[in-house]
């Protein structure tokens, strides 16, 4: 721990998260920025004006609506006075349409149940768990978002609320003593919607008044850009799309865990009235941004970290010291268990120890723990790498080949550095991967080639392995080697390979024998898989067939295309786990053909790897992507050997998981083969009683795995969230993103046993359920013809319709590979790419003010504001980027300027028709335009998924990509959907129905009595 000024209190003088003196250090969560071309050097960088409000900027206002009727419930403007006092605060929140009932603060908790409370004493300041208050204060931590009294300010207008409120302003907190800043203001919940309500009979719907997923991603990541996201003081995260600095108080980042609900009721009848899952989306190994405390490592020796005795969950800030510091009492189960003698420190007055903020497992809510031997499964080894490389006549025809060996040239040692304008010289030997990390070579035709790449020997020595019925592993030393010490023989063979296989072009290969021989190869240690395939393997044991061809599509049958059958695959995959070893795969399919992904990539979801899918590949535009995606995969944080484990409070009980895992049995630990940073886990509860308003509900996930460099550790994320008798807080503290990522994967999960119509008719049930459950219970007396939206879940029914439109889930005629490939990424997605793969960013770069793309004053790049995902937004003449977090188009209207295209491409490219259609990046000019863009598409790459950025040119009229770029328009009518306007609309008459009690549970057609029990949409599973 390096600073434990850090772990600021309440009281004066200590340091905010927030405050000047963070606000003002140079270069601090800098993204990085290209410099400014020569003839660009602004004195100074280009600078916002100085609003310290961005979030309630002027930028963000439209002009107000005209006076006719618009589609949301008039915006009530709420000045709150100086002299109300804060047992006003409920009757104002009931005035704002919450259905709060009126009523004193809320009762305190229980002190000695939280380990954050009182820490100092009996003085004047909280010495609280880093800046959470002491015992006495109302519950929900405090909650700085409740309407904050005594600003005069009013909301401006209604365009700004969308998602203003979701943002509880990361500022001092809320004391009702002090004046409150515009910021706290704004943050306020409990807003209602924006606009006014249309009667149902007229049925029209003003499109600018609808909520707009980029207005509600682009206020909160201004904001987020200057200020740090205290975990404590906040209960709801920012967009999983905002880029921000978390600050552990105690609370795991909303990086590694996001709950549904941050405030949860305590009955499951109370949850019910809401309608909305309680889950978890886990994402163990999340990347850390640039200023945040890099996750400390705690070694306990032989005795291993300590554990509670009934529940077995690791120590965490939540635990409480009794008797002097001699025992800790469990947050999960309440147990108070003895404190190991080594571990013993005496508590202060207030119950506390006196080394607590020393103890990063007492401060923090993300830890790693070093493990004794009692947790090995093995004897942990530095992470094996093997690389399977095909090189049957399709690889090597279409250049797959070729670009796979340079990709992995790159991804082991970068490259080369003389662009940086090093020389040799200068370029000594950068390591990418971790000390003790080795890597391996096979490649495979009908055949199997194991290479020797001992660093003695000056040529790498094939062996062929012609057996492919029982195949062996012919080699002992030199399979496996250090990749620095070995560059040499490995760089000879890499660049050898194309042309080696050039003459003999075997055209189909043996992919289940090369696997097996892999895991031969690899089953002592435990390693990852790196495996690349150009056609379907028909050659030798586990060959496949086509079994898509086109007749089963849209009907029941087709849900068997989206599974496997294949035993020899199911056995391989569940040997993989058992060994600890993993599969990323790289397919190119043949001129888009078909390869079995349900099949192959079993393998991959059930192994906890990832399918890098190339529906047609095609060597000068994909090149680059297949290179730049071998390096992540083979650079991002991963281990192997893993199990996971999820606990919670008393009252609570996991009820499923769903993600790419292999599980024994139900009340198994979860096992990977290898789990990686891009990886996410979705953990959903249920009640097996009665949660204790007067606590809190704590969960606690355990990752118990080995680092690439042969550590065996644990990594633990602790989340705690409030509770409240009734559902209305809940609704207040709504988690969208976690919310959608959980539906989503449930959906995902059932794709294998339900028809696609009946899964989609179960999300817009769903969609109905949560939406007329708010209505019902939670809000005032408004017209049934308003469609009114909870404050945090204003974006969710667009995030649903984007799942519609998915490819996983669309209607009409969708690859069983795309479909099946899709459905598995939705699985495994974290909530930053599941959120921008179900509505793209886009950003126009024909009107970019000459200040976005650049740093502002305090170092931080300057994006554009993002444009709405509907043609009726593209003008005429424009060129927009579109990034979906899989792929990024480039897309030019027919008409666009010539002088834009030379900016952005370079003379003598005036028109559409002298660009290289298969360009996949800008090329680097001095002009100010390409300058802007390639830094914004740098931006772009930093927050995104495991999949790479490259561009891909949608010009209209020209090229086929044109058509990707209107199916993302998920505001217009596609993908076999209606547009957002009518989903709204046709949401909202199921409301009304449900309100006036006529819905029909079960639809006539094919949504029989499958839909409502699809997902638990009418049953307790979802709740």
């Amino acid at each position: 721990m390096s600073e434990f000024t850090m772990y600021h209190a309440l009281g004066q003088g200590t340091p905010d998260p927030n405050g000047p003196q963070k606000r003002n250090e140079p270069n601090q969560f800098r993204p990085p920025v290209a410099a400014s071309p020569a003839g660009y050097q602004q004195a100074g960088s280009p600078a916002y004006g100085n609003t310290p409000n961005q979030y309630a900027g002027t930028p963000m206002q439209s002009p107000p609506p005209p006076g006719g009727p618009g589609y949301f419930p008039p915006q009530q403007s709420s000045t709150y006075g100086q002299d109300q006092g804060i047992d006003n605060l409920t009757s104002q929140m009931g005035a704002v349409g919450l259905g709060v009932e009126p009523s004193g603060p809320p009762r305190p908790k229980k002190k000695d149940r939280h380990a954050y409370h009182n820490i100092e004493g009996p003085t004047g300041s909280s010495q609280a768990f880093n800046g959470v208050p002491q015992a006495g204060t109302p519950s929900q931590f405090l909650n700085q978002n409740t309407p904050s009294l005594g600003s005069p300010a009013q909301w401006a207008s209604p365009q700004i609320t969308p998602a203003m409120s979701q943002f509880p302003a990361a500022s001092p907190m809320f004391s009702p003593t002090n004046t409150v800043s515009p910021m706290q203001h704004a943050a306020r919940t409990g807003t209602p919607m924006a606009g006014s309500a249309v009667s149902s009979a007229q049925g029209r719907v003003d499109p600018e008044h609808i909520p707009s997923i980029p207005r509600s991603r682009d206020a909160p990541a201004k904001y987020y850009l200057e200020h740090v996201y205290p975990t404590m003081e906040h209960h709801l995260p920012p967009p999983a799309t905002v880029p921000f600095v978390a600050f552990d108080q105690g609370n795991s980042s909303p990086k590694f865990a996001r709950l549904t609900l941050n405030n949860i009721p305590a009955s499951a009848d109370a949850l019910a009235a809401t309608a909305l899952p309680l889950g978890l989306v886990l994402q163990p190994l999340a990347p850390l941004q640039e200023g945040e405390q890099p996750i400390p490592v705690l070694d306990f020796g032989e005795a291993g970290p300590p554990r509670c005795r009934r529940c077995r969950a690791y120590i965490n800030p939540f635990m409480t010291f009794r008797s002097g510091g001699n025992k800790f009492v469990c947050n999960m189960c309440t147990f108070p268990n003895d404190v190991p003698a080594e571990y013993f420190a005496p508590t202060d007055p207030s119950g506390v120890r006196v080394d607590r903020l020393q103890r990063p497992e007492l401060t923090l809510g993300t830890v790693e723990f070093m493990v004794p031997k009692e947790y090995w499964a093995k004897e942990p080894v530095g992470l094996r790498w093997l690389f399977l490389i095909d090189v049957t006549a399709e690889a090597i025809n279409r250049g797959f080949l070729t670009g796979f060996c340079e990709g992995i040239m790159n991804a082991l040692y970068g490259d080369s550095g003389k662009e940086k304008g090093q020389t040799e010289a200068d370029n000594a030997p950068q390591r990418r991967l971790p000390p003790g990390a080795k890597v391996g070579i096979v490649t495979f035709d009908k055949e199997i080639h194991f290479y020797n790449l001992s660093p003695g020997l000056g040529q790498p020595q094939m062996l062929v392995m012609p057996d492919i019925e029982d195949p062996f592993v012919p080699l002992s030393e030199g399979l496996f080697v250090d990749p620095q010490e070995s560059k040499a023989v490995i760089t000879s063979l890499l660049t050898q390979l194309p042309n080696m296989f050039s003459e003999v072009k075997n055209p189909e290969p043996a992919l289940l024998p090369t696997l097996n021989s892999a895991v031969a190869a690899l089953s002592t240690t435990g390693g990852k898989i790196v495996c690349s395939l150009s056609a379907l393997p028909t050659w030798g044991p586990g060959r496949l067939f086509l079994r898509d061809d086109g007749n089963m599509h849209n009907t029941d049958a087709e849900k068997k295309l989206l599974t496997t059958e294949h035993p020899g695959f199911k056995k391989t995959a569940s040997k993989m786990v058992e060994s600890g070893i993993g599969v990323d795969f790289f397919l190119a399919a043949p001129s888009g053909g078909y390869l079995d992904i349900a099949t192959i990539g079993h393998i991959a979801a059930t192994t906890g790897g990832e399918v890098f899918y190339y529906p047609n590949f095609h060597s000068p535009r994909d090149t680059l992507k297949l290179s730049k995606e071998i390096q992540h995969t083979v650079t991002r944080e991963t281990g192997y050997q893993a199990l996971m484990k999820v606990r919670c409070s008393n009252g609570l009980q996991v009820s499923a998981y769903h993600g790419n895992f292999y599980h024994h049995t139900f009340g198994a630990d979860l096992e990977f083969g290898v789990v990686d940073a891009d990886k996410s886990i979705g953990v959903m509860f249920s009640y097996d009683g009665k949660l204790d308003p007067k606590l809190d509900a704590h969960f606690q996930s355990a990752l118990l795995y080995t680092t690439a460099s042969g550590q065996r550790r644990v990594r633990c994320s602790n989340i705690v969230a409030s509770v409240n008798e009734g559902a209305a807080e809940a609704m207040k503290f709504v988690d969208q993103d976690a919310v959608v990522n959980i539906i989503a994967k449930e959906a995902a999960a059932r794709m294998s046993e339900k028809n696609l119509k009946e899964i989609r008719g179960a999300l817009s049930e769903k969609t109905v359920d949560i939406l007329a459950g708010y209505r019902k219970n939670f809000t005032g007396n408004n017209p049934p013809g308003q469609l009114v939206l909870p404050e945090n879940l204003k974006e969710f029914s667009m995030y649903i319709l984007g799942l519609l439109k998915s490819r996983a889930f669309k209607g009409g005629k969708e690859p069983t590979d795309r479909r099946v490939h899709d459905m598995r990424m939705i699985k495994a997605m974290g909530p930053l790419e599941l959120s921008l793969y179900l509505y793209p960013r886009i950003i126009s770069i024909h009107n970019l003010d000459e200040k976005d793309g650049f740093a502002n004053e305090n170092g931080h790049l300057r994006m554009p504001e993002g444009v709405r995902a509907s043609f009726s937004k593209i003008e005429e003449g424009g060129a927009y980027l579109v990034d979906n977090g899989q792929t990024c188009l480039l897309w030019l209207h027919a008409q666009v300027s010539p002088n834009l295209l030379e900016d952005l491409f370079g003379e003598g490219h005036a028109s559409l028709k002298q660009l290289d259609a298969f360009q996949s990046a800008l090329p680097v000019l001095e002009t100010h335009l390409n300058c802007q863009v390639r830094n914004i598409l740098q931006y772009l790459e930093s927050s995104r998924g495991s999949k790479a950025l490259t561009l891909q040119l949608a010009r209209q009229g020209l090229d086929g990509a044109e058509y990707e770029f209107a199916r993302l328009l998920y505001e217009d009518r596609n993908n076999e959907a209606q547009s957002y306007v009518d989903w709204l609309v046709h949401v909202h008459r199921h409301i009304q129905l449900e309100l006036s009690g006529q819905r029909k549970k079960d639809d006539s057609d094919s949504l029989t009595s499958t839909a409502s029990t699809f997902v638990g949409l009418r049953t307790p599973y979802w709740n």
